[in-house]
């Protein structure tokens, strides 16, 4: 039978109505009942002759009382094209009753004309019969022939044949063979496929013109995960995964949901494990708000909170489209694990004093979380004034309510990038860390923090999603210089730390995260474009696929990143996690500095607003030329002076 008949086959019926579907199943079921009741009978007697010479309604009277005995037993309400080894159950129980009702139709009214034996012969063959049948439509139904392209699964445990299934319904890939590293399972057949020892893949994807391998060990370790992305990566193939354990089991994916290689993977080290105890203290049981709760570690912060068991969870967001996103998810999230979290979505700017002072009174807010800010280096050094506005005042305002408030704790996202800063974000964000060590001194009950990491991977502005989009595109990646090298953690390894020194916090604490080797972003580049199955072209592989091309650094940009300002740093209660004891500035002289910036800013004076911040932030190291693009145009009156001088200067010439 040619492969695309049975394929358009299994289609045309699938198509057909419900109704349609059923009414052939019983059919055909009430037509194979006599012709099996005819061959048990034979069976019995070793006659055929026999079995042909029974009377003709018996035959009618069986066809009626097994679909009569199948449909009672509801299995005519299976969806054939789902049906399971579990179905053999309600087959054997629906065989059972249609023979003793037989049996007893042929024992009382027609006086035995069949034996005992002949009819448990038919039940037999009947229950076969159910079983065959209904599997072999299932596989004209779900048969599609994989004309696509060819895969090698990494894995031939349940992920991996449960992601095959998925596989071979959708059609779009054509799974050659499993590898797993579990030598009991190699040489085997796990649903229909070979499983390979590792060690062949590189012939595998030689001879079966293999294009991508699917990682399918959700319970892989990072170690583990590590190890095999190693020895994929020097592979003429593309790397595809399924999701982590952690994401199928909180209900975040399935197994078929087939993704790019993890942020994650890429880094060179284990994750930080959390300490639950540690996460769960400023937050079970309590009011908490996150500000930037649409943001790449605001929304992270939002998951991971509701987990913990909040009374309530206060999104503040000035973002309309983020804010919808976010609380629709969380409302989503709360349903889906039960959580009993009452979630709060609320317009709104972080440096708006007031509104922010409402809500904390309003809401009886305990717990902050102050994540919003801008992050883009060269955006902010283009938009001084917005980005002082948004990264020091959103911070000082909030602040100022939450200690009018009695907040318990306020918790500031900082950045590496605060340390020795050389351009206006990192500057904002320690101008932002001091005034917190300020406000401290002033305060009797809440205790003020900030934490310190480096890149998140995957994030709003990552290089992560900028290289991916890159490679996709054909080409070339863009690295701004061949030496650069950055600290780089996970979103949700971000935003566990960010919940966890709130409870450490003694009151104006730095908390930094012991990050290990910083990566080299060439590197990343380079093992991104190789694990998506392609090679790097330069001066060695003139024919490779795609180009790393060094555009310079940007405005402002530093080739390495700093976690401390100096080298008096204690440990904490996680063995990850470091606190640091640095210069600050009494509260009188961070208040006046304030109150001149916010001068500065009313009259857009960037020069004076620069200024202030140099003041401040004594590791500040400014660019030699303000790069903010309002500030660089002209005024409208001096434009129109030198539109006057060219306008004579043609005339007299």
């Amino acid at each position: 039978m040619p492969i695309g008949w049975v394929e358009r086959c299994g289609r045309e019926i699938a198509a057909l109505p419900r109704t349609a579907k059923i009414s052939i199943a019983i059919a055909a079921d009430a037509a194979a009942v006599p012709i099996l009741l005819i061959l048990a009978v034979a069976l019995r007697r070793a006659s055929l002759t026999a079995a042909v010479h029974l009377p003709p309604y018996l035959y009618l009277t069986a066809s009626l009382v097994a679909v009569t005995s199948f449909w009672a037993i509801g299995m005519y309400r299976a969806v054939f094209r789902f049906i399971t080894h579990g179905a053999l159950h309600t087959a054997f129980l629906g065989v059972a009753l249609a023979v003793l009702l037989l049996a007893a139709f042929n024992f009382t009214v027609l006086g035995a004309p069949i034996a005992s034996n002949a009819l448990m012969i038919f039940g037999a063959l009947l229950l076969l019969y159910l079983f065959v049948s209904r599997s072999l439509v299932r596989e004209v139904l779900t048969y599609r022939h994989s004309s696509g392209e060819r895969v090698v699964i990494y894995g031939a445990g349940s992920a991996g044949v449960q992601l095959l299934r998925s596989l071979r319904d959708a059609g779009q890939y054509a799974a050659v063979a499993f590898v797993d590293a579990e030598q009991a399972l190699q040489g085997k057949l796990v649903a229909d496929l070979k499983v390979y020892s590792p060690d062949a893949l590189p012939s595998l994807i030689k001879k079966k013109s293999v294009k991508s391998v699917l990682l399918a060990i959700p319970s892989l370790s990072h170690g583990g995960r590590q190890r095999i992305l190693r020895t994929l990566e020097s592979l003429p193939v593309a790397v595809r995964t399924v999701p982590t354990l952690s994401d199928i089991v909180l209900g975040r994916a399935t197994v078929s949901e087939l993704r790019d290689v993890e942020p994650g993977d890429l880094l060179g080290r284990e994750p930080v494990a959390p300490d639950v105890a540690l996460m769960r203290a400023c937050i079970d049981g309590k009011v908490v708000m996150v500000t930037g709760a649409g943001g790449s570690i605001g929304a992270e912060l939002c998951r991971q909170i509701v987990r913990l068991g909040p009374s309530r969870l206060v999104l503040l967001e000035m973002s309309e489209a983020a804010l919808y996103q976010i609380e629709r998810e969380l409302q989503l999230q709360v349903q889906r694990e039960g959580a009993g979290v009452e979630i709060i979505a609320l317009l709104g700017k972080a440096r708006h004093r007031h509104r922010v002072r409402e809500i904390l009174l309003r809401y009886e807010v305990e717990t902050i979380y102050h994540a919003a800010a801008y992050k883009h280096v060269p955006i902010v050094e283009q938009n001084v004034v917005e980005g002082i506005y948004n990264n020091v005042f959103s911070t000082w305002n909030t602040a100022q309510a939450a200690l009018e408030c009695r907040v318990d704790t306020f918790v500031l996202v900082s950045t590496d990038k605060a340390v020795n800063p050389t351009n206006v974000m990192g500057a904002t964000k320690r101008f932002a860390e001091l005034t917190l060590q300020a406000l401290q001194e002033r305060s009797t009950h809440t205790r003020f923090c900030m934490v310190r990491f480096g890149n998140v991977l995957d994030s709003s502005g990552s290089v992560v999603p900028l290289f991916r989009e890159q490679i996709r595109n054909g080409g070339p990646v863009t690295v701004t210089h061949r030496d650069v090298i950055r600290y780089f953690m996970t979103i949700p390894e971000a935003a566990q730390l960010v919940l966890q020194a709130g409870a450490m916090a003694e009151g104006g604490d730095v908390f930094v995260l012991n990050m290990s080797e910083p990566v080299r972003i060439a590197d990343l580049a380079a093992r991104m474009i190789r694990l998506m199955g392609l090679t790097v072209k330069d001066e060695s592989n003139p024919d490779g696929d795609i180009e790393i091309v060094y555009t310079g650094l940007r405005p402002a940009e530093k080739l390495f990143e700093e976690l401390l300002i100096g080298k008096n740093v204690t440990r904490t209660e996680h063995p990850m996690i470091l606190r640091a004891m640095e210069h600050r500035l009494p509260w009188v002289e961070l208040r006046a500095l304030v109150e001149e910036l916010e001068a500065a800013l009313e009259m857009f004076d960037c020069d004076k607003a620069l200024d202030i911040l140099i003041r401040a932030v004594a590791e500040y190291r400014p660019a030699a030329l303000i790069h903010d693009l309002v500030w660089q145009r002209p005024r409208f009156a001096e434009t129109a002076r030198r539109n006057l001088v060219r306008l004579v200067s043609h005339a007299g010439g």
